[in-house]
């Protein structure tokens, strides 16, 4: 299934962001870089049994094992000390990221309620996408009746785009379904 999106990037979105950019040099294209999926668990810190769920849907859905993340220093005000498991992430590239982009747009995007695309204003400046899932239940690989828990997370594109513009037409010549 990634090999799909990566033919599709090879022969189409490189050309057509080549002619639409006037670059010169296929390099200069911006490409993929790598997709970060990051869940963050405030309520691990008073329940440390909800890490083990956390970490095998994001496993499910990212295809690999997520690292879980500490709290680097100690807020006594969220109750949080140094080195507490307060979420967890996983990086896909290569292969994997292009599956999991695929899987996301065709697949898990669609099935959002009321979905009319993803937003345009979610770019940080240098052509990096993040977006902001409310519940893990849209992803297709997750079993709705073993979900305790609706947890959000923030999914983070990196590319190689050095504007926004750049980033948008990458994303929407791979497929991604943005508001018009």
């Amino acid at each position: 299934m990634g090999a799909r999106l990566r033919e599709l990037y090879k022969n189409t979105v490189v050309p057509a962001l080549m002619k639409e950019f006037d670059y010169h040099n296929v390099m200069a294209v911006p490409r993929l870089d790598k997709i970060t999926i990051n869940l963050g668990l405030g309520e691990a810190t008073q329940n440390p049994k909800l890490m083990d769920p956390a970490v095998g849907e994001l496993t499910q859905i990212a295809g690999q094992k997520p690292v879980v993340t500490k709290a680097r220093k100690s807020i006594s005000s969220f109750k949080l000390r140094e080195g507490m498991s307060i979420g967890c992430m996983v990086t896909l590239r290569g292969d994997q990221m292009f599956e999991f982009f695929d899987r996301l747009v065709n697949v898990t995007l669609p099935r959002v309620r009321d979905f009319r695309g993803v937003s345009t204003k979610s770019f940080d400046g240098r052509g990096n996408y993040t977006l902001g899932i409310k519940d893990q239940l849209i992803f297709p690989e997750i079993d709705y009746n073993k979900v305790e828990k609706i947890k959000g997370m923030n999914i983070s594109i990196t590319t190689t785009a050095r504007s926004d513009a750049e980033g948008i037409a990458l994303l929407r010549h791979m497929g991604m379904p943005f508001r018009q």
